[in-house]
């Protein structure tokens, strides 16, 4: 009844009735109004004071990004975007317009995706707000806005996957970052090209990278930026630093890294950054052998997904309790879970790490019987790899392919010998060695069980032989025991 009696108000009235409420909120009751910015912002705004509903939809947005409530954010900063718009332009309604459209694009990120079409969209649109004040002679007060939005586009590229495009963009924002000699875009543009590196198969030099970078983080001073960068930097960086470690052969230094960026993400207690931890940080405990503790950090991903509403956590971490059901035996599950997340991560813009994922589906796939779908899979995983250039997980997608093989009805060993000779001669030109030693171990139980007993022990013994640490990771335990059978 009192939304029928209000629609029945002319404007002009309507307009005064909420300017009094507006001001009776401010006048007495300021603790509200501070509180729920939001609130006033409303009647501002149906009582046409646009230039200060403006300010406070910005400031409720901000606040909602900084507590991480993202579907809150992006629709604030929106309205705040709307009311300038309706403005008469000034320079500082310009500078306060291009602060408010870069800070959209990460609440975007999150409920939306990366790659998704609205965030690209907004970054365009924060790229082109910075170009228009620059020809006016009014560049951005604070370089880094400038910055947030070159990473903007560099991580849309990364996530549908883009090896050329991706690496393009790294090379001059670390140029521009040394250029200026500021620590912020330096340290941001280390992480880029580390992760552009990795990605594409330079795994040591991406490593390098990532060690450059976080030696330049320093918590009390850049925690503040995980609004501006999607998440925080240190915590990106520990988490892909944990899988660069781990495929170079350091599985103790990757669950290293993997742990303090959990517990990083906890200590900054904003959610989208936990969200991405709990992500990534999965992945290493997943290659350990420990899926109790990947399981553990899935439930709470979930659970967090959820509640913020994002589409782009809660596909991914189907995808990784994909990997760990195919794993652990539970292939029907699998399939159903890796499908149904395929289809969800894809349809935000996402095809990041695809080929890995569709080698796991391909192992479900198999077990099943289903070898028809199993090798679908490990055809579209290679050709995403040669057209993409996503190359870090190639030497595991042709170990799969041999092992596949071999459970076949009608078993190609030479077939399948080709595969694990590919995935070796990948893997040590990656300097992978965890990947390398996966291969070893397949080849040499093919060679086992065609009594080329002491070839497979010349092949696996100095692969193994050259681990110094994580012997209590599934992988090393399993070439320890290979190693015991072959020689007795």
């Amino acid at each position: 009844m009192q939304d029928a009696a209000y629609g029945t108000l002319l404007r002009e009235p309507r307009r005064a009735l909420n300017a009094r409420i507006a001001e009776t909120l401010e006048g007495q009751f300021a603790e509200i109004a501070e509180r729920q910015p939001e609130l006033l912002a409303r009647h501002c705004t149906e009582a046409g004071l646009i230039e200060k509903a403006a300010g406070l939809w910005a400031k409720a947005g901000q606040r909602s990004l900084e507590r991480s409530a993202l579907v809150e954010a992006v629709e604030q900063l929106t309205r705040a975007l709307d009311q300038i718009a309706a403005l008469p332009a000034t320079p500082a309604l310009r500078r306060e317009q291009i602060k408010l459209q870069v800070a959209l694009i990460t609440p975007l990120i999150h409920v939306k995706g990366y790659a998704a079409p609205e965030t690209k969209a907004a970054t365009e649109r924060a790229r082109l707000l910075i170009e228009q004040a620059e020809a006016l002679g009014e560049p951005p007060e604070d370089p880094l806005l400038l910055f947030s939005v070159l990473y903007s586009f560099w991580v849309a590229n990364y996530v549908a996957f883009n090896g050329d495009a991706m690496r393009e963009p790294a090379a001059p924002f670390l140029a521009l970052a040394e250029k200026q000699g500021a620590t912020v875009p330096l340290m941001v543009g280390h992480r880029l090209m580390g992760t552009s590196l990795m990605s594409t198969g330079d795994i040591a030099q991406g490593r390098a990278h990532y060690n450059q970078a976080i030696a330049l983080y320093d918590p009390n001073e850049h925690r503040p930026l995980a609004t501006r960068f999607g998440q925080d930097v240190g915590v990106a960086i520990l988490s892909y630093r944990s899988l660069a470690q781990w495929m170079l052969g350091y599985p103790e230094a990757a669950l290293k890294d993997a742990e303090h960026a959990i517990k990083s993400a906890r200590e900054i207690g904003q959610a989208a950054t936990l969200m991405y931890a709990l992500f990534h940080a999965q992945v290493t405990p997943i290659w350990c052998g420990n899926y109790a503790a990947a399981k553990a950090q899935d439930d709470e991903l979930v659970a967090l997904a959820d509640e913020k509403g994002t589409l782009f956590w809660k596909s991914g971490r189907m995808l990784n309790q994909g990997c760990v059901l195919t794993l652990t035996g539970k292939a029907s599950e699998a399939v159903q879970m890796m499908t149904s997340g395929i289809t969800a991560f894809r349809s935000t813009g996402a095809t990041l790490w695809m080929p890995w994922y569709l080698s796991y589906l391909a192992r479900a796939y198999a077990a099943l019987d289903h070898f028809d779908d199993a090798w679908r899979c490990i055809g579209e995983a290679t050709t995403a790899v040669e057209t993409t250039k996503e190359k870090w997980c190639e030497a595991e997608i042709y170990r799969i392919g041999g092992e596949i093989e071999l459970k076949s009805p009608q078993p190609d060993v030479a077939k399948a010998q080709s595969y694990f000779q590919r995935a070796l001669e990948v893997a040590r030109a990656q300097q992978a060695k965890s990947w390398e030693l996966r291969a070893a171990m397949s080849m040499a139980r093919l060679w086992c069980g065609q009594g080329k007993r002491d070839e497979a022990r010349d092949l696996l013994a100095p692969v193994y032989g050259w681990f110094t640490e994580g012997f209590d990771t599934l992988d090393l335990k399993e070439a320890k025991a290979l190693l015991d059978e072959l020689h007795a």
